[in-house]
């Protein structure tokens, strides 16, 4: 899949969440007014936290995907990575205005949620969980964190409306004296968006801190660049993450005695079949080293036939 197809999927599961949540919004906020039950309202505020996620996911991945300039010689790729930061925070926050919310309600007195907000649950639930899947599969597919950053505001709700649908069955059940039950669903809910609000911002803090990617990724460069013909060893190979992109630098080892036209079209090479090769690589810097076998590992160097 091209860069500009990965582009495309994560705006289109973004521009998918906004029109899911719109509706939603409107349905479980007049459920849970109507209905009585704060469990409803506090998904209802979930899903509206989730348009305001969505639309900075598609402004992220907009400006990521815009060209390197002169002010930006990198590119805008970490946008992507600021949107999901952005998105993980907007989780944090949401689950403790949930919370707190809850608190009030249980010590606030109220009737008992109607039996028929159950059905409503059941239908967010299962929206939800589907949209959910889907953005998360997208995430993965493209490798945004910014899109998994939705998909888990997207399964938070789903949570959410889980819980709330355990309370409001127990309330319902325990009858007289139970009426809190949906509240404390809705706090339990809250934990669990927290927590994954503060697993998504550590990683999105670890991209931005330049953190080095998975090991299965460096080894199929290492390889990749170690298969070009004329290519001896990898002596040393960094790589950073920047939006849906990684930047490589890699010290390439090949004959000493080679001219130093040949070595340079040889970095090209190398270059030319990283980016062609592995959708995951974006910019290449390539150092042209003498072969020495001593600087290298047995495991570093390519199979000679």
């Amino acid at each position: 899949m091209s860069q500009h197809e990965d582009e495309s999927l994560g705006e289109r599961s973004a521009q998918l969440g906004v029109l899911v949540n719109a509706a939603l919004v409107a349905v479980k906020l007049v459920a849970g007014v109507v209905g009585n039950s704060y469990a409803l309202v506090a998904d209802a505020v979930e899903s509206t936290a989730d348009i305001f996620s969505s639309l900075v996911v598609l402004g992220g991945l907009r400006l990521a995907r815009r060209e390197a300039d002169e002010e930006f010689p990198f590119g805008y790729g970490r946008a992507e990575t600021l949107a999901a930061a952005v998105v993980a925070l907007m989780l944090i926050g949401t689950a403790i205005g949930i919370a707190v919310e809850a608190v009030r309600e249980i010590n606030t007195p109220h009737h008992a949620p109607a039996a028929w907000t159950l059905l409503v649950l059941v239908l967010v639930m299962g929206v939800k969980w589907a949209i959910a899947r889907h953005v998360a599969r997208a995430g993965r597919q493209i490798d945004s964190r910014a899109v998994q950053a939705d998909a888990w505001h997207h399964l938070g709700d789903a949570v959410t409306s889980a819980a709330a649908f355990i309370g409001i069955s127990v309330a319902l059940w325990k009858g007289p004296g139970w009426e809190p039950a949906d509240d404390y669903a809705a706090l339990f809910a809250s934990a669990i968006i927290l927590l994954n609000g503060a697993l998504m911002l550590r990683g999105a803090l670890l991209d931005l801190m330049d953190r080095r990617p998975e090991a299965e990724l460096e080894q199929r460069v290492r390889a990749v660049a170690g298969a070009v013909p004329g290519v001896r060893a990898i002596e040393k190979l960094r790589m950073r993450r920047s939006g849906l992109k990684h930047f490589v630098d890699i010290h390439v080892q090949a004959d000493g005695t080679l001219p130093l036209e040949e070595a340079h079209r040889l970095g090209g090479r190398v270059k030319g079949t990283l980016q062609r090769e592995l959708s995951a690589v974006g910019g290449v810097l390539v150092h042209m080293e003498p072969y020495l076998a001593e600087s290298v590992g047995a495991a570093e160097a390519p199979p000679r036939s």
